[in-house]
């Protein structure tokens, strides 16, 4: 019941503090980037002739997605969009927030939302700073390789660095020590799948100010999840 409570007071609350994040600049960077993703050439006449005019190609998203991809569902622009995001961020949230405070607890190790920080680090530096040397976070539009391949090498990548930093901060002896090393390099020394390099019309200033702006919220996030775990994992301790 301390795991549960901890869980979702701690998920609940960084997942509206993230969503904030969210909101206030990364969503508008996403809505950008489907502009230039609706760029791209088409079997339609009219497309290729309001190419470089964004605005009028935004208008158009709509009807030429209906004419190119079906009818394929989407939350619309304002309120709905806005809240399936907060769904999203507090659900994905309260998982992770159970994974860390479980973990927390294994550990055997004094809590406290300072403490509960440094778990937070590690979470991000697992779960988000290790992938993201190998795969950047992507915009609607930016090229990538097959998605089971980079399931597949972001998962591995996530337990091999979080084994890895276990190692170094629970084992003692050098030997396991340099093992943990070897699992935190070896990710990268395999490599992520990559496509072939083309031409695309997403702006490269674009995708940089994502990757940069991810990058900060993400630590954010993680930072206050795990301080949030940390504290109310400890409060719950000394009220039971």
């Amino acid at each position: 019941m301390r795991i549960v409570m901890s869980a979702l007071l701690a998920g609940s609350l960084a997942g509206v503090l993230v969503f904030v994040g969210h909101t206030w600049k990364v969503t508008p960077l996403i809505a950008n980037a489907e502009v230039y993703e609706a760029v791209k050439p088409k079997s339609h006449s009219h497309t290729h002739a309001s190419s470089d005019k964004p605005g009028v190609v935004a208008s158009e998203r709509q009807r030429e997605h209906s004419h190119n991809e079906g009818n394929e569902w989407g939350p619309a622009d304002g309120f709905e969009r806005n809240a399936f995001t907060l769904l999203s961020d507090v659900i994905t949230a309260i998982g992770f927030a159970f994974l860390l405070g479980g973990v927390m607890v294994l550990s055997g190790r004094e809590l406290g939302w300072k403490r509960g920080m440094v778990w937070g680090l590690c979470g991000y530096a697992a779960l988000y700073l290790a992938p993201a040397f190998g795969l950047s976070p992507e915009l609607p539009g930016m090229a990538a390789a097959e998605l089971t391949a980079r399931q597949a090498w972001w998962l591995s990548t996530a337990v091999l660095t979080a084994s890895g930093l276990a190692g170094l901060f629970f084992l003692s002896r050098l030997i396991w020590k340099v093992l943990a090393v070897a699992l935190l390099v070896a990710p990268h020394l395999v490599g992520a799948p990559h496509p072939p390099v083309n031409p695309g019309t997403l702006p490269a200033e674009l995708a940089a100010q994502f990757a940069v702006v991810t990058l900060v919220i993400t630590a954010i996030f993680w930072l206050s999840l795990g301080a949030l775990s940390g504290y109310f994992l400890d409060r719950f301790k000394e009220t039971g």
